[in-house]
């Protein structure tokens, strides 16, 4: 009696085990950590019609990925377009991004949406908006992100592709043109009392608190581009759980920003690329060049250091210069007849100067030490760059004599590297493999292991908290 009291319990218990598996795998289920059964948050400043999260009346378990077209319109699998896109399970990181009004990207470039409120300019029936040149475009990182993922459903694809559903994603973008916004808007203009790259910092803030997508992961998962060192600046300390893209560390507190959560990203180079460069060590006259700002603040007092004790030397320039006066041009002419290019620490640890160094196939010697650099995890700098100490390089003689002891078969090894990888600090739309727009999406996907175990850890506790209320 007391056996068959047994086993009926573990009977019932074997056929509901059974019917679960049945009843997935015909529904052809695939477990999401992040499902829920909320509804579809309110539209907020989105002006699309396609929803910020999975409905909660349709059976995700049955549900293919789905995408949106170059104009922010859900493909539809049905029609015979389907077959001619890039198929969202092979790419290297599936992309979610916020339809925020204009006011926050394009909106910055002039651009108005047309009749019937489009959030998003269609780049397929025209040229995309103009990012402004100058010292503007240096920075310009979430723009050409954001283009990308305007155009990433359709072939030739890349490593990014855009999903309409936040839960099949494995990053949250937030289309904010930080950079832009602090370069052109930081300053309050009569009679406002706050700047406009403020108040649209403080909106942003408000608009991601309310999105199911920032509560179900704390902000772990977002991912928000702020390249100049001075964008972001009131909201960073609010919005540092996200996944930050910077052109360095030099003004982040700790706490807020590190090489273990964020990503680099190279600046967009202002020199020219050297285009079939045959100009090999005997065709560089110039041995060391460098032509920047000499007097610095912060950090970049080695400048002055650097260019009272270089100054005179033989086969050196290193002369002030700026954008003005096409100075540009000038330094691109420089570089590409220069064998070596210093790139000292100026304000911040990292400068343009670097990226132009390299797409002019002038080996970088970097003075900086508190320099990091884009997707290093993949990329050995220091097979085409130089690394000198701040504390070596100001000691009279040591930097003349490393760079003349650079023999011509090191200097070519160098520069047949830097001829090979230039391709990598390309920003282009549309972009193509392995150029900078790809190698930052690349640098992204390796931090979605770290990003799902922070979001999966802050869950720990959610259930529970919810069942105290």
């Amino acid at each position: 009696m007391a056996a068959r009291t047994l086993l009926l319990p573990l009977a019932a218990a074997t056929i509901l085990v059974a019917s679960t598996i049945f009843l997935f795998a015909g529904a052809g289920a695939r477990w999401r950590p992040a499902d829920t059964s909320f509804p579809v948050p309110a539209a907020g400043f989105s002006s699309s019609a396609v929803p910020a999260s999975g409905n909660s009346n349709t059976s995700t378990a049955a549900k293919e990925i789905s995408f949106l077209d170059e104009s922010g319109r859900p493909d539809d699998p049905r029609s015979g377009l389907a077959a001619a896109r890039c198929d969202p399970r092979d790419a290297a990181i599936r992309v979610f991004m916020y339809d925020l009004r204009p006011e926050f990207h394009f909106g910055l470039l002039g651009w108005a949406p047309p009749a019937g409120g489009a959030v998003w300019p269609d780049a397929t029936r025209g040229a995309p908006p103009r990012y402004p040149g100058g010292l503007n475009q240096q920075h310009s990182v979430e723009y050409w992100l954001t283009l990308d993922l305007l155009s990433s459903s359709a072939p030739p694809c890349g490593a990014a592709i855009r999903v309409t559903d936040s839960r099949d994603a494995d990053v949250v973008f937030v289309p904010f043109f930080a950079s832009l916004s602090y370069n052109r808007h930081s300053r309050a203009v009569p009679p406002e009392k706050v700047s406009k790259d403020k108040a649209l910092q403080e909106k942003l803030v408000r608009y991601l608190m309310a999105q199911l997508e920032w509560k179900r992961s704390g902000g772990a998962d977002h991912v928000i581009v702020a390249h100049h060192p001075n964008s972001l600046l009131h909201a960073r300390s609010v919005l540092f759980p996200a996944v930050f893209v910077l052109s360095d560390f030099g003004r982040y507190h700790p706490r807020v920003a590190s090489l273990e959560k964020d990503v680099i990203a190279p600046y967009k180079h202002m020199a020219k690329t050297f285009v079939n460069d045959s100009s090999g060590f005997d065709d560089r006259q110039t041995l060391l060049y460098f032509r920047g700002a000499i007097y610095r603040k912060e950090g970049g007092n080695i400048r002055q250091e650097l260019y009272y004790m270089l100054k005179d030397e033989k086969d050196v320039y290193f002369a002030f210069g700026s954008v003005q006066d096409h100075g540009a041009s000038k330094a691109s002419q420089g570089m590409q007849s220069s064998k070596f290019c210093l790139n000292i620490a100026g304000d911040t640890p990292s400068s343009n100067r670097l990226f132009d160094a390299i797409v002019s196939h002038c080996v970088p010697v970097i003075i900086s030490d508190d320099i990091e650099l884009p997707y290093e995890d993949a990329l050995d700098y220091s097979k085409f760059s130089i690394f000198v100490r701040s504390s070596d390089a100001v000691k009279k003689g040591y930097l003349m004599r490393l760079i003349r002891g650079v023999s011509k078969h090191q200097w070519t090894r160098m520069w047949k590297r830097l001829k090979e990888v230039d391709k990598h600090f390309e920003y282009q739309y549309p972009s193509q493999k392995d150029d900078a727009v790809q190698m930052i999406w690349q640098a992204l996907a390796r931090k979605v292991p770290a990003i799902r175990l922070k979001a999966h850890r802050s869950r720990r506790f959610s259930r529970y908290d919810r069942g105290r209320k």
